[in-house]
């Protein structure tokens, strides 16, 4: 699949150019301890590889192209420390990359320079571009390796001409292969197992701690780490966004709000579900529940392909303030920004929010979430309902659906 998705980035770039990925590398954190190494999402999309220093280079000739990888060799001696890196072979096999086109990762700087030079030019013919993949989330963002090593080259060889790979990037991994549906419904199996554990374990807890600990409890025993930051999030505690803290007592009179996700094979899963502490949901508690599972539920009939994502959070938007109103949380349409101030979903993919070109409508093979929400916290509830959605050619596919949400199923359940 790899190497289907090279050939379509290569359509989507200018020949006489090399496209350089980085894999990317641990940052340090103190003395001699380093954060987690999370691969480049694109590098990995192209590669299949996951393992940090290293390079994929696409040369993109006239009439030819071909592609390198170049990474460390295996070190026994640290093997012993850190486990067993790749073997070329390995590597080779994952990436569909010719076993004679990886190198050691002492050779890409010249390997590169011979391409730009008279040397190596009778291969592919003259170079005169260089993608980079840049991503800068924000302006007071360090510099990451690859502008780095944009600048170096440029500062090298002035006459080339430095190009964003990114965007191509962004159209291709917008819309899912099979392998990567298949892998992000992996992760939703895990998510609704973890589920179903937590809504058997609930009434046990004290704690948003205790409840943190039986899902971290199933991933373990899955194999597979978070995709983001959990947020359990007890009472008062949902009506923070991106609530973290996740160690508050908990009171059973309260809703308890779950927003976790699984990372299976680099891909996420993202859902959120809402229930009641005690068992069973107070008659306020259940109005507020049902207005925003009504938006959830309205959205999934109504999301088909076409729309475009401004589109689909202003329906969200219009139908939270029409539920807003019959329970009498709002009386103007100005007032809902008050109860809700996010936006109704997202790309799913690789990152949970995937890379997005917001300009382009949906699509079939195109993953969403769908994630109304009402947060009142003058009276202590935070509803919000999250489901994964696959673009189909006539509408979707919830891809959730057996993780239970309706008021019936989850009391039964609880009692």
């Amino acid at each position: 699949m790899v190497l289907k998705r090279r050939k379509e980035y290569l359509k989507l770039i200018n020949p006489q150019s090399i496209s350089i990925f980085y894999s990317g590398k641990a940052p340090h954190l103190s003395a001699d301890s380093y954060y987690p190494f999370y691969v480049n999402k694109n590098f990995w999309y192209l590669s299949g590889i996951n393992q940090e220093d290293t390079y994929l280079v696409i040369v993109k000739g006239d009439l030819n192209y071909d592609t390198f990888l170049f990474t460390k060799k295996p070190d026994p001696l640290l093997a012993l420390w850190v486990g067993e890196s790749l073997s070329f072979e390995e590597a080779a096999k994952i990436s569909n990359i010719k076993y004679e086109n990886i190198f050691d990762i002492s050779e890409f700087e010249n390997f590169v320079t011979n391409l730009l030079t008279s040397s190596r030019r009778s291969s592919f013919g003259s170079i005169y571009e260089l993608y980079f993949d840049f991503d800068r989330f924000s302006f007071k963002d360090l510099p990451k390796e690859n502008e780095l090593l944009a600048n170096d080259f440029k500062d090298k060889f002035p006459y080339l001409k430095i190009s964003n790979s990114h965007p191509s990037l962004v159209n291709l991994r917008k819309t899912k292969d099979e392998l990567e549906i298949k892998s992000i419904k992996e992760a939703i199996a895990i998510s609704n197992l973890a589920n179903t554990h937590l809504l058997n374990t609930l009434k046990n807890a004290l704690n948003e701690s205790d409840v943190l600990a039986e899902f971290l409890y199933i991933l373990n025993k899955k194999n597979v780490i978070p995709s983001f930051d959990p947020i359990v999030a007890g009472g008062i505690n949902a009506t923070i966004l991106h609530y973290t803290d996740n160690n508050q007592p908990l009171n059973k009179d309260d809703l308890i709000l779950l927003d976790l996700g699984v990372k299976y094979n680099e891909y996420a899963s993202d859902i959120t579900r809402t229930y009641p502490l005690s068992g069973k949901f107070t008659k306020r508690q259940k109005e507020v529940y049902e207005a925003v599972l009504s938006v959830n539920k309205d959205i999934i009939n109504w999301v088909k392909p076409g729309i475009t994502l401004k589109e689909y959070n202003d329906k969200g938007k219009e139908l939270l303030i029409k539920y807003a109103k019959e329970i009498n949380l709002i009386k103007h349409d100005d007032e809902i920004s008050k109860y809700y101030y996010h936006s109704l979903g997202h790309p799913l993919g690789l990152d949970v929010h995937d890379v997005v070109n917001p300009l382009m409508p949906l699509k079939e093979g195109d993953v969403i979430t769908v994630e109304p929400g009402l947060y009142i916290k003058e009276e202590g509830i935070g509803v919000r309902i999250e489901d994964d959605l696959l673009i189909t050619k006539d509408g979707v596919i919830n891809l959730s659906k057996e993780i239970i949400k309706e008021v019936d199923d989850i009391e039964r359940l609880l009692k």
